[in-house]
C-alpha cells in the first residue's frame, strides 16, 4: 500500500478496532441523517488494505470490487469485518461487511489477482479524458446539498444531453483521521458521485439511489483526481443504470456500474 499524506480533515474517525464514526463530510444527498455511500466505499477499500497489510505480502492487486447496499445507511458509527472467502497464491476473494447497530448494511466482495508485467500488450480502445484544467469548475453542492458534495472539488463538462457528462473529482478531505490511506482507497471514495454527475431528472422531483456498485480495474489508478465519463439511463419500469469509464490523469483505468431504483420524490424509501 502506498500511503498518501494524512489530511487535517477526514470522513471518519476510528473509534477502536474496526469501528469508525462518520463526520459531517460523509452526509448523504436525499436525507441529512443518511450516510453517503461514496466515502463508505473508499473506507471498505481502506479496511481491505489494512487486512491484507497485516498478513504476509502475496503481491496480488485489486481487480474488481462489488458492493450490495442492504438498506438505509444511517450516519452512525459502523464496524467493518473482513474475511477471506477464497484464498490463493494467484487469485483471492475477500468479503467485507459493514454493520451499523449490529445490522449488516453493506456487503462487498473483492477479487485480487496476481500482478504480471504485460506492458508489451497493454492497450485500451477508450480515449482518455482531457485534463482537469480544461473542464469548468462545478459547485456540485448547488444541486446536491450534502456534506459529501461540499467536501469535493469538481470540474465538469456537460454534453448538452440529459444522462451524459464527464467530470474530474478530487478532495482535500482524507478517509480516516490521523491515518494514511492508499491512492486506490481515496480514488474509490470519489466514484459514487457518478450517479449525480449526469442527471436524467432533477433530484428535487425524483429519487434514484443506487442499490449496488461494481468497479472493475484493468490498471491501478494513480494521483489525486478521479475521472468519470458517465452515462445514466432510466427505463420505463422504475429502474435505471449508471455506467462510467473511470480515469486517472494517465487515461482509463476501468469501469463502474450501478443499478438504480427510480421513484418520484414523494413517498420515496429504500
Amino acid at each position: 500500500m502506498t500511503p498518501t499524506t494524512t489530511p487535517t480533515q477526514s470522513y471518519y474517525q476510528r473509534t477502536g478496532g474496526n469501528r469508525y464514526q462518520p463526520t459531517a463530510h460523509a452526509g448523504g444527498a436525499w436525507n441529512a441523517e443518511e450516510h453517503h455511500f461514496g466515502p463508505l466505499a473508499g473506507l471498505v477499500v481502506h479496511a481491505l488494505d489494512r487486512h491484507r497489510a497485516a498478513r504476509s505480502a502475496n503481491g496480488l492487486v485489486l481487480a474488481r470490487i462489488s458492493y450490495d447496499i442492504l438498506g438505509f445507511l444511517a450516519l452512525d458509527e459502523c464496524e467493518i469485518t473482513v474475511e477471506s472467502i477464497r484464498p490463493g497464491r494467484t487469485v483471492e476473494l475477500l468479503e467485507a461487511v459493514v454493520a451499523t447497530a449490529d445490522r449488516p448494511a453493506v456487503r462487498a466482495r473483492a477479487w485480487f489477482l496476481t500482478a504480471l508485467d504485460t506492458t508489451a500488450v497493454a492497450d485500451t480502445p477508450f480515449e482518455g479524458l482531457p485534463p482537469p484544467g480544461t473542464f469548468t469548475p462545478w459547485a456540485m453542492s448547488d444541486l446536491w446539498d450534502c456534506g459529501y458534495a461540499r467536501s469535493l472539488h469538481v470540474r465538469r463538462r456537460a454534453s448538452g444531453r440529459a444522462g451524459r457528462a464527464a467530470a474530474w473529482v478530487t478532495s482535500d478531505v482524507g478517509l480516516v483521521a490521523d491515518e494514511p490511506s492508499s491512492a486506490l482507497a481515496s480514488f474509490v471514495a470519489r466514484v459514487d458521485v457518478v450517479n449525480g454527475m449526469a442527471v436524467q431528472q432533477p433530484p428535487t422531483k425524483w429519487t434514484y439511489p443506487n442499490v449496488d456498485m461494481t468497479l472493475h480495474f484493468h490498471r491501478r489508478p494513480e494521483g489525486r483526481w478521479t475521472g468519470l465519463d458517465t452515462t445514466v439511463s432510466f427505463g420505463p419500469a422504475g429502474h435505471g443504470l449508471t455506467s462510467a469509464v473511470l480515469h486517472d490523469a494517465n487515461g482509463p483505468v476501468g469501469h463502474a456500474q450501478q443499478i438504480l431504483t427510480v421513484r418520484p420524490l414523494e413517498g420515496s424509501h429504500r
